[in-house]
């Protein structure tokens, strides 16, 4: 995160979790959208380009098992494509944080501006040739997709924060269960995590609609609410550096829920559930 002169933040990366408990923190805001546009780009190569995933690479080990195994018909090099663009990303992701180490946000700026741009590349990609899965456009569209992901997981991993990976959903469901009332819990975190599930499942019907109509264009949706949640991010993080911690009120204000699911969840964010 930033001051406004553009100088490192001097807030700590435990602090900018817990902050970030907040719904009404704007790191919290980005990661929201961002698990909203993995809805569209996962509609993209699931349903455009032949059933497979660019962010869900849970989901793409199980299709390229069932590929290698020759049942539905599925294929195997593009979960390959995939899972190698999405290495790849994650790597620089990681070579990114480690560069930005000092800073409290770890980057999360610029790979969400990376993210952009191959977002955009892909946009062109599709507007100017008619990609289809099992071609090598489709392939080149889905590798720079799962590009993008792996290195937005590498640098949201890095920020840990409970419940938001943006990309998977399993120890966030389980959370939202295990921690409700019913569970024996006390419900802290439970609107975060339900926000989080919404806003994927939003994102994969908005996709799922759009798709129907052009590739490039849920692809350029998924790069304007990228681009957005980056000059958003950016303008309301400012403030919030300033003004001390913004969520000291609400979801995050009580000692109950950092106590109750912060630390538990935190261990998720890093990768655990993955």
């Amino acid at each position: 995160m930033t001051s406004r002169t553009g100088a490192p933040s001097t807030v700590s990366l435990a602090q900018l979790r817990h902050d970030a408990l907040s719904l009404r923190h704007p790191l919290t805001r980005a990661l929201l959208v961002l698990t909203f546009t993995t809805g569209l780009v996962d509609a993209t190569t699931y349903l455009g380009l032949g059933h497979v995933f660019a962010a869900n690479m849970t989901g793409n080990i199980i299709l390229l098992g069932f590929g290698i195994a020759g049942a539905g018909g599925l294929p195997v090099l593009a979960p390959l494509v995939s899972l190698a663009g999405f290495l790849t990303g994650a790597g620089l992701g990681g070579l990114l944080d480690a560069w930005l180490a000092h800073r409290s946000d770890h980057g999360f700026p610029i790979a969400v501006a990376i993210e952009a741009a191959v977002m955009a590349a892909a946009t062109v990609i599709a507007a100017v040739v008619h990609v289809r899965g099992g071609h090598a456009s489709g392939d080149l569209v889905i590798a720079l997709l799962a590009v993008g992901m792996g290195l937005r997981n590498a640098t949201v991993r890095a920020l840990g924060v409970p419940d938001l990976t943006t990309t998977v959903l399993t120890m966030t469901l389980t959370g939202l269960a295990a921690a409700s009332p019913w569970g024996g819990g006390d419900g802290s975190g439970s609107i975060r995590r339900l926000s989080a599930v919404l806003a994927m499942l939003a994102g994969a019907i908005a996709g799922a609609l759009l798709v129907k109509t052009s590739i490039a264009l849920v692809l350029g949706v998924g790069a304007v609410l990228t681009v957005g949640t980056l000059g958003g991010y950016r303008v309301l993080s400012a403030p919030a550096d300033s003004s001390g911690p913004p969520g000291s009120g609400g979801e995050s204000g009580s000692a109950g829920e950092s106590g109750s699911d912060g630390a538990p969840e935190s261990d998720d964010a890093h990768g655990s559930g993955r």
